[in-house]
């Protein structure tokens, strides 16, 4: 009898990364595809939902879902999902530092979907109402900057489940550009074609690399300042011992959030660089800048993002992720049942569906002649050093990524600004 091959079961942060990845390798544009369209995915938002789905899930579906996204259990699973959503995924603008501002669907829209179909208001007899109670609770979960993520034609009569997931993001620059130096400016498409759209200027330093066929940008976002403890707080740390002290201080440490953009040396070479990015984990958080340089030409377009659709076929084929999608293979009997349904595992996933909007532009412009003017001071020293260059002129890839957990907000790809 063949013994079976032993799963390779994944940390729950090697979980995240895994996903990270499949997603990224969907950055790439086909050879001689054209397409100008750009992509957007928040891997830490399809992580927490697929965390939820494993709460339901029973067996065999549960094991490949821990296998999937790391684990031992539901418990260790959840309890990851859950500090990834407190500490990523949390809505940091309302701090004294004006930290970005995430609003996140999920659990609200999950939870809206579950109850439609446990209270018989199902897909079968009315998938109108079914589609704007999802709806709804993506709208209000983000303040309305989500308004719908399904339409009529995402669900039919033969659907069981619809995991949904929303996630919005909009932070301030730590050091903002000035709006006054943005110009339009020609952007180069795949198709060897351009478009005008407005490019951010700077002549500050940046924290910019230089690597083997490509650059790597970091613009950190603004953080929220950190609240004073109580003086009492403050002599109880002071009588620890400094060993004593390390995992608090790394417990209570704030996030902190970054933009990194890696723009490959060629028009065309953005397929090779994915390939390069995707190719193990790490290779992003490795290839970051640590030092701020001189820039001579820095320009970087403003966009905005919005992007939804399946993201089933990653979570199938590049994940293992199977059963869950299989009617009579599914076991979710943890989730929800059918009438008459006793064992619960007519129920499985007929699709899970994502949506992500992010912005970038010039974003506080309030205090940007301070920087600037304080750049201009260093000019002498500029003469003596070697100026870089960051033109992003053509297509390019990013991360949004929280530094201290490195977990990965967004992952996305622009190839037309001007769309």
């Amino acid at each position: 009898m063949a013994r079976k091959r032993p799963r390779t079961r994944r940390s729950n942060s090697a979980g995240l990364t895994a996903l990270s990845l499949c997603l990224t390798k969907h950055l790439a544009p086909a050879e001689g595809d054209g397409s100008d369209s750009n992509l957007v995915f928040s891997p830490g938002s399809i992580y927490a939902t697929l965390a939820l789905l494993a709460a339901g899930a029973r067996g065999g579906t549960l094991q490949e879902l821990l296998d999937a996204l790391g684990g031992g259990s539901r418990d260790d699973l959840a309890a990851f999902a859950r500090r990834v959503a407190e500490r990523a995924l949390a809505d940091r603008s309302c701090s004294s530092g004006g930290g970005p501002a995430v609003a996140f669907a999920f659990p609200t829209a999950a939870a809206a979907a579950y109850k439609a179909e446990a209270r018989a208001v199902d897909f079968s007899n009315e998938p109108e109402k079914a589609v704007n109670v999802i709806n709804g609770g993506v709208a209000a979960a983000t303040n309305n900057h989500i308004d719908s993520i399904l339409d009529s034609s995402s669900v039919n009569a033969l659907t069981n489940l619809v995991v949904a997931s929303a996630i919005y993001f909009k932070g301030k620059w730590e050091a903002p550009f000035t709006k006054s130096n943005t110009r339009v400016d020609k952007f180069h498409r795949l198709d060897g074609s351009f478009a005008d759209v407005p490019f951010m200027r700077s002549w500050r330093s940046q924290l910019v690399a230089v690597r083997n066929g490509y650059k790597v940008l970091k613009l950190p976002y603004k953080s929220p300042a950190p609240a004073p403890p109580p003086p009492s707080t403050q002599r109880r740390r002071a009588s620890q011992s400094k060993a004593a002290d390390e995992p608090d201080k790394a417990a209570g440490e704030l996030p902190r959030y970054s933009m990194c953009i890696f723009l490959p040396d060629e028009r065309d070479g953005l397929a090779g660089l994915v390939a390069k990015i995707a190719s193990g984990p790490g290779f992003c958080y490795y290839r970051l800048p640590t030092e701020r340089v001189q820039v001579g030409d820095f320009r970087l377009p403003k966009f905005k993002l919005s992007a939804s659709g399946s993201v089933m076929q990653v979570l199938r084929d590049d994940m293992g992720i199977t059963s869950a999608f299989v009617a009579g293979e599914a076991d979710l009997s943890g989730m929800a049942k059918r009438d008459g349904d006793e064992a619960g595992t007519l129920l499985h996933v007929g699709d899970v569906r994502h949506k992500a909007v992010l912005e970038v532009n010039e974003e506080g412009v309030a205090v940007a002649t301070s920087s600037y003017m304080l750049c201009g001071a260093s000019a002498v020293m500029a003469d003596q050093q070697k100026t870089v260059d960051f033109v992003a002129d053509h297509p390019f890839v990013f991360f949004v990524i929280e530094e201290v957990s490195r977990a990965i907000l967004f992952v996305g790809r622009v190839l037309d600004p001007s769309i």
